[in-house]
């Protein structure tokens, strides 16, 4: 069994939630220095508070996905994972998108990526049960 072959796609995925992550890394320091936020503040207008929240909100998310997009790939199939997984990301982006337009615009976003964890929870929870 080759890693590099057999979990190609969920890898691809992982590096584009990397990516993701770092534009939302990126724009908190970008918002900074809009606001002049020096750190380690963590106060400032509603703008950057939204941006500061989508934040710390994908750390947490993040702590939930990867081992489960990587759980959903062992035990279920790579391509499971990474479809899951793919949905993960187009949630976080809408979630970021709306929270930074509107904090109450995040709603879809945001259930779209839970939806999409619970769907790599479920399938790496049926890939053990079927050993």
């Amino acid at each position: 069994m080759n890693p590099a072959t057999t979990y190609f796609w969920t890898g691809w995925t992982t590096l584009a939630a990397l990516v993701m992550y770092f534009w939302i890394v990126f724009n908190v320091g970008r918002a900074r220095g809009t606001y002049k936020i020096k750190a380690p503040a963590m106060e400032g207008p509603p703008a950057f508070l939204s941006i500061l929240r989508v934040h710390a909100n994908t750390v947490e998310q993040m702590v939930l996905f990867l081992p489960a997009l990587w759980l959903a790939a062992i035990f279920r199939g790579d391509r499971i994972a990474a479809a899951c997984g793919a949905a993960w990301i187009m949630g976080r982006i809408a979630y970021a998108i709306g929270y930074y337009i509107a904090p109450n615009k995040r709603g879809p976003g945001f259930a779209i990526s839970m939806a999409a964890t619970v769907a790599l929870m479920v399938a790496a929870a049926t890939g053990l049960l079927n050993l």
